[in-house]
């Protein structure tokens, strides 16, 4: 019997099919705002930004051009200067680092838990200096990390929370969302996302009114009025186009996440005899962003995937201690052991709300037989 995945090519995400499920709303409120003129920082951004920070029980949300515009601008926002250190992952994307090394600061990494991929904080205090200022957790491939340690600790020591929530959007720890934790939190709506746009998009999630008034400033110019500038800002806004369809998806969030995780607990169903599944920590909702396997046998799995017209994409490759353009903080091969074992075994398989149960078993079975 020909097995179905055979005939066509199984993606790692499927934006065309979720497309079709919501075209009418999308067409809808394209062509309103089309017809209103304004496309930027208009109404459907502020109505986005104050429905977003409703969602993650914060008070503040201000809407930027993309998940790393979040972090560069909330790191400047909070105050962080140059030469002063920001205790982050090396085992996530580029972008994290990007942000930090914009402002001046300086990352430093810390190896992460072997189970969820996320910051191992008990090796967090031991790096700790006084040019330190901020913690800059990522909470990768959809569950987060232990927020209420970090939290802990940067009370402790005085320092500012800034959480990557770019994989991230409606998990939960103990009934709060991903975002509401620390000072910022920095979303990016890039297309793959659980709530993606038809484009580039973020925003950033805030307690602190007078942090979210210096955000506004920095987005625009530096500039809260027509030609008049406060501080040197940035062109950062979230277009209005972005935010409209980010609007008729937000709506069905919600669901599209708890799709992911159905598929995601049939992927383990059929897998966690064979290989190593994504765990779910005590009192975490995951969102399953990526549904991460690890294994020896990485490579060959993924070789076979290919042979059969299976998406599957390793996340990370190279550490981001390793990667040429970070060889100047003085890291080297062996500095962080766990980070990179999990570069040598990750694979993440497709995973999205629309993705058929029938491809799932056929995936799993090809897993089965090749580890």
């Amino acid at each position: 019997m020909k097995h179905a995945i055979e005939e066509k090519m199984v993606p790692m995400v499927d934006l065309k099919r979720q497309f079709q499920e919501i075209e009418d709303e999308i067409l809808h409120i394209l062509k309103e705002i089309l017809k209103s003129g304004q496309y930027i920082l208009g109404p459907k951004v502020s109505e986005f930004e104050k429905k977003i920070a409703s969602y993650l029980g914060i008070s503040e949300a201000v809407g930027v051009a993309s998940g790393t515009d979040a972090l560069h601008l909330s790191i400047d926002a909070l105050g962080i200067n140059e030469g002063e250190e920001i205790i982050t992952t090396p085992f996530t994307f580029f972008a994290t680092v990007e942000a930090i090394l914009y402002t001046g600061a300086k990352p430093v990494f810390v190896d992460i838990d072997p189970d969820t991929f996320n910051l191992d904080t008990s090796q967090i205090n031991a790096q700790i200096t006084k040019k330190t200022k901020a913690i800059l957790p990522v909470h990768l491939f959809g569950q987060m990390a232990d927020m209420e340690k970090i939290s802990e600790i940067a009370r402790k020591y005085g320092l500012k929370v800034i959480e990557d929530c770019a994989q991230s959007f409606g998990a939960e720890l103990n009934g709060r969302k991903a975002g509401s934790f620390g000072n910022a939190g920095c979303f990016s709506f890039y297309p793959s996302k659980n709530l993606g746009g038809y484009g580039d998009g973020g925003i950033i999630a805030l307690r602190d009114a007078g942090i979210a008034e210096i955000v506004r400033k920095l987005r625009n110019h530096g500039s809260r009025a027509s030609y008049t500038h406060d501080v040197v800002g940035f062109n950062s806004r979230l277009d209005e186009i972005q935010a409209g369809i980010l609007l008729v998806k937000l709506k069905y969030i919600d669901e599209y996440n708890k799709r992911r995780r159905q598929k995601a607990a049939l992927y383990t169903e059929l897998l966690s005899d064979k290989i190593k599944c994504p765990i779910e920590k005590k009192g975490a909702y995951h969102v399953f962003h990526q549904y991460t396997l690890r294994s020896r046998k990485r490579n060959e799995i993924q070789q076979r995937l290919r042979e059969r017209g299976i998406s599957s994409v390793i996340y990370y490759p190279v550490p981001l201690h390793l990667q040429n353009a970070l060889r100047f903080l003085g890291y080297k091969k062996g500095d962080f052991p766990v980070a990179e074992k999990a570069s040598q075994e990750a694979i993440s398989l497709p995973i999205y709300p629309e993705l058929e149960e029938s491809v799932i078993e056929e995936i799993a079975e090809i897993i089965r037989d090749t580890v």
